[in-house]
């Protein structure tokens, strides 16, 4: 087992887990738990004995509840956005080209980054109490990068990808369950019971046709989305705008954002 202050990693035969590990901010990432996230996509890349990794959450309510916003008040220039947005891609596409499959084991929300991260794993197992979403047209009021649309338009279609990120409602393990995103719903009382039954059930079988398989569905998928280039006008947007400054603002001070559309 490797412990950080912010997160556990550690290995159970072929199947290793990585918590996150601050149950008293809902498990919000600081860059040291991404940091660890991508620590932990190359020790299972590493080691021929690891078959498979779990993703979960300390504490049993959040699985992980978004990016620490802190860090938003000093951005101030065209670039800051576009930079932030690479250096959560960089992340996620780690976690997206990890040769193993990758379970989300989701209890509680699933939010912001959170969300991202579980829609980034291949598969996925919530409480029917969980919940997913990316509320920022309601709090934050910046925008995401081409390659986080990308998967979850994969996941979700179009329509109900919009309708998840127009409104910034959160969508119930049931919602997403029904539209073939959430794999499995199990109670909180046999959802360790669940993750296993599922991990152990993928681990018994070719390695070697789910690493193919895995890799495909991913190229494939890449193939629809914009370069860096066509992107950033986007991200400039919202990311350089009065609206987002209020945005974080009103976060940091808990009330709600009074949007000029500017």
């Amino acid at each position: 087992m490797s412990t950080t202050t912010q997160t556990i990693f550690e290995t159970a035969g072929p199947i290793a887990t990585l918590t996150f590990n601050r149950p008293d901010a809902r498990n919000a990432m600081t860059w040291e738990m991404y940091d660890a996230l991508v620590a932990a996509c190359e020790r299972v890349d590493a080691d021929a004995g690891v078959k498979l990794l779990v993703l979960r959450g300390a504490g049993g309510k959040a699985f992980v509840a978004g990016t620490d916003i802190s860090q938003f008040r000093s951005f101030g220039q065209p670039g800051d956005g576009v930079r932030y947005e690479a250096r959560l891609d960089a992340v996620l596409d780690r976690l997206e080209r990890v040769t193993k499959p990758t379970i989300a084991a989701v209890q509680g929300v699933a939010v912001g980054g959170g969300c991202a991260i579980a829609l980034c794993c291949d598969l996925r197992v919530a409480t029917p109490e969980s919940s997913f979403g990316v509320p920022i047209a309601r709090t934050l009021g910046n925008t995401l990068s081409a390659a986080t649309c990308g998967r979850m338009l994969a996941l979700l279609g179009p329509a109900r990808f919009k309708e998840l990120m127009f409104t910034g409602r959160l969508f119930s393990a049931a919602d997403l369950h029904g539209a073939g995103v959430v794999n499995r719903i199990a109670a909180a009382t046999e959802f360790d019971a669940a993750v296993a039954a599922l991990a152990e059930e993928i681990v018994a079988n070719a390695p070697l046709t789910i690493r193919s398989v895995k890799e495909m569905t991913r190229r494939l998928i890449a193939k629809a989305r914009l370069s860096p280039d066509e992107e950033r006008d986007l991200i400039e947007l919202c990311y350089t705008s009065d609206d987002f400054k209020e945005g974080v603002a009103a976060f940091m001070e808990k009330r709600k954002p009074n949007w000029r559309g500017r």
